[in-house]
């Protein structure tokens, strides 16, 4: 891994989230490849309820005052970053004072989700790119985790399909046991449209579900990566059928290993 340069892209990392599955791997993963001599950068959402003084978040003009267009409308993009205690990496955040100021994740108080998380979700997957560009950093791979970064995959491998800086990228998405109940904004296959992706090819977004939305995910990644012990019958046989390298679920202690030998020999190699 040494000098191999990985981005990866999370809904959720720990310590700024209580810990998940996808919080727990969004943290390990570079930390292994840092530990290793790779060069890492990490993204996730400014979400309200990230304690901004407690984990030292600091704006970076320089990276900041961008609009994003989503749905027809300027967005401004604010760049944050912290770093996290005792490991030497630093984590940037995407913020945006009408997607991700409230004091929650993905749902309010009821549990209900958040009308405009697709809009939440395209506005993440935007700034990661154009914040990278404006790093001028090129990853040899984009790891993403968790389903507001899932739409990442999909833009890379479209709206941005000319931007010489990932010309040489190669997507892996783990896919997680951990979704949402219902559908995000049935609206969802408009925007992207709008951004001009034809929607035939995100067709399965017509219902806007966790599982369609991996489906999507996964069709626009180079590789992929079981993340949970349990997967649903219908992710499963998506796993199962696609042809692209996918990594079966491997226990905490095997992870390092696996995932530095499934970068190295199947995901570089392709």
């Amino acid at each position: 891994m040494k000098d191999k340069r990985i981005l990866y892209v999370s809904s959720e990392v720990i310590p700024y989230l209580p810990e998940t599955e996808i919080a727990s791997m969004s943290f390990e993963a570079p930390q292994m490849v840092n530990s290793k001599g790779g060069q890492i950068r990490i993204f996730m959402p400014r979400y309200g309820n990230i304690n901004e003084r407690r984990h030292q978040l600091h704006e970076v003009i320089r990276l900041s005052g961008m609009n994003l267009v989503i749905n027809d409308f300027d967005m401004p993009l604010i760049i944050k970053v912290a770093s996290i205690p005792k490991e030497r990496i630093q984590v940037y955040f995407i913020d945006n004072e009408e997607y991700f100021k409230r004091k929650a994740t993905f749902t309010d108080e009821e549990g209900n989700l958040f009308p405009d998380n697709d809009e939440r979700a395209i506005f993440f997957a935007k700034g990661v790119v154009e914040t990278v560009k404006k790093l001028n950093w090129a990853p040899d791979i984009i790891h993403v985790q968790g389903w507001l970064a899932s739409l990442l995959p999909l833009y890379l491998k479209h709206y941005y399909a000319s931007e010489p800086l990932f010309s040489k990228s190669k997507i892996v998405t783990s896919i997680y046991n951990q979704g949402f109940e219902g559908s995000l904004n049935e609206e969802l296959i408009n925007k992207i449209a709008f951004d001009g992706i034809d929607p035939e090819t995100i067709k399965e977004l017509e219902d806007p579900t966790y599982e369609n939305l991996m489906k999507v995910t996964i069709k626009n990644s180079d590789a992929a990566i079981v993340g949970s012990q349990e997967l649903n019958e219908d992710l499963m046989k998506i796993l199962n059928t696609t042809k692209i390298p996918v990594l079966s679920y491997k226990k905490k202690e095997e992870f390092p290993q696996a995932y530095e030998d499934f970068y190295t020999t199947q995901v570089l190699e392709e």
